[in-house]
């Protein structure tokens, strides 16, 4: 296992749309492995595998328990509701965006070994599949959102929402 070099925004492969795996072998487990060790010493919840420079139907997204979840070819097969908040992104680093997803997302991938399987989920980790998914298709956040932020701007949005929560 080792950790891979995250691609950042304006390298050609992030906007891409990556292959279906059709050959779940130990260079695909070797992938995942590296992607989870990859995402787990960023400190970010989601990688899909053009942002190491792979052009795989892959990602991993790490939910609210803090399991990672891998997802091989993933679909979204189902989506309700809504939510807006910040957004951001390993291969955008330091600039975030108000986006909104839906609240609910079920999703439809094979694991590792080729079986299918169904996961669903709500609030951060339903934003997070829709993040990573939308990667395999060649996007970025950056197309939801007029507005990047960063620095003092972001943490003065910060403060605002979290004086209108208190």
């Amino acid at each position: 296992m080792a950790l891979r070099k995250i691609v950042l925004q304006g390298e050609e492969c992030l906007r891409k749309k990556c292959r279906v795996v059709t050959d779940f072998n130990a260079r695909l487990h070797t992938l995942l492995d590296d992607m989870r060790d990859t995402l787990l010493d960023s400190g970010g919840v989601g990688l899909a595998a053009p942002q190491v420079g792979v052009l795989r139907r892959v990602c991993v997204v790490m939910n609210e328990d803090e399991e990672i979840i891998e997802l091989v070819n993933p679909e979204i097969i189902a989506a309700e509701g809504e939510q807006t908040g910040l957004e951001g992104c390993l291969s955008v680093p330091g600039k975030y965006g108000v986006v909104t997803r839906p609240d609910f997302v079920r999703v439809r991938a094979q694991d590792r070994h080729g079986k299918f399987f169904t996961v669903e989920d709500e609030g951060l980790t339903a934003r997070c599949f829709c993040h990573e998914i939308e990667h395999l298709d060649g996007h970025l956040f950056v197309e939801h959102t007029d507005h990047l932020m960063e620095g003092e701007e972001l943490e003065e949005y910060i403060r605002r929402m979290e004086e209108e929560d208190a």
